[in-house]
C-alpha cells in the first residue's frame, strides 16, 4: 500500500470527500498551537497546512515516548483536520507515543459530546487508529469493548444527527450488518440502512450498498 493510499481504496471504494467545512480557521489554528509546542516555524501562506503536516510527521515519526502535552495537541489537528488521508500525520504519533486505547477512548469521547464538527473529524481519525499496524499500537488491553463502544455511539449518532458531514465520516468506520451487534440494536441498524441508501448524497448511498454487501 502506499503511504497516503488507504484500504479504501485498495479494495475499490470511493474516497471519503473532504470536510464541507475547509473554511473554516479552526485547522491552522490547531495546527499553529502544535507547531509551536514543537518548536517548529512554518511560514504563513497557502501551502502552511501541508508543510505544517509535514514538518509534524518529520518530528515525531518513530518516537515512542512524547511530553504529555502533546497529546491534546496532536489530538486536536487531528480531529479538526478537514482532509481525510493527511490527518494520519496527527493520528499516527498520537498512537506510537501515547498508544491505541488511550487515543480511540478520547475520539470516543469527542463523538458523543463533542461539536458536530469534532464528531466529523473524530469520526475521520479513528479510521487511521482502526487499520492493521501488527502489534505496534495495541495495548494489553486494547480488546474489543472499545471498538464495540464506538461501533454503538457512531451508530446512534449515524441515525439521529443529520449533519451530512458527520454522516460521510461515520459510515466508512460503520458496520451496516446487524451480526455486527447485538439483538436490541437490531432495528437501528436497520434505520442506519434506511436512510443511507436513500439520503440524498451520493456518496452515502454508494458506500451503503457497498457496505451492506460485504
Amino acid at each position: 500500500m502506499e503511504a497516503n493510499e488507504t484500504a479504501d481504496e485498495v479494495r475499490g471504494l470511493r474516497p471519503l470527500p473532504g470536510s464541507a467545512r475547509r473554511g473554516s480557521h479552526a485547522f491552522e489554528e490547531r495546527l499553529a498551537d502544535l507547531l509551536r509546542l514543537l518548536d517548529i516555524e512554518v511560514a504563513p501562506g497557502a501551502d502552511f497546512t501541508d508543510t505544517g503536516r509535514w514538518e509534524v510527521h518529520k518530528a515525531l515519526a518513530g518516537r515512542a515516548q512524547l511530553p504529555e502535552e502533546y497529546f491534546e495537541a496532536l489530538l486536536s489537528a487531528a480531529v479538526y483536520d478537514p482532509n481525510p488521508s493527511f490527518n494520519r500525520r496527527f493520528v499516527e504519533p498520537a498512537l506510537t507515543g501515547f498508544g491505541r486505547r488511550r487515543v480511540r477512548m478520547a475520539l470516543l469521547a469527542r463523538l458523543r459530546t463533542g461539536t458536530d464538527e469534532e464528531r466529523a473529524g473524530a469520526a475521520r481519525a479513528w479510521y487511521w487508529t482502526a487499520l492493521s499496524a501488527g502489534d505496534r499500537w495495541t495495548d494489553p488491553d486494547d480488546g474489543s469493548s472499545v471498538r464495540n463502544a464506538w461501533h454503538e455511539a457512531a451508530l446512534r449518532e449515524f441515525v439521529a444527527n443529520e449533519d451530512q458531514d458527520v454522516r460521510r465520516s461515520i459510515l466508512p468506520g460503520l458496520p451496516l450488518v446487524p451480526r455486527a451487534y447485538p439483538a436490541e440494536l437490531h432495528p437501528l441498524v436497520e434505520r442506519a440502512v434506511e436512510i443511507a441508501r436513500t439520503h440524498p448524497d451520493e456518496y452515502i448511498r454508494e458506500r451503503a450498498e457497498t457496505q451492506v454487501a460485504l
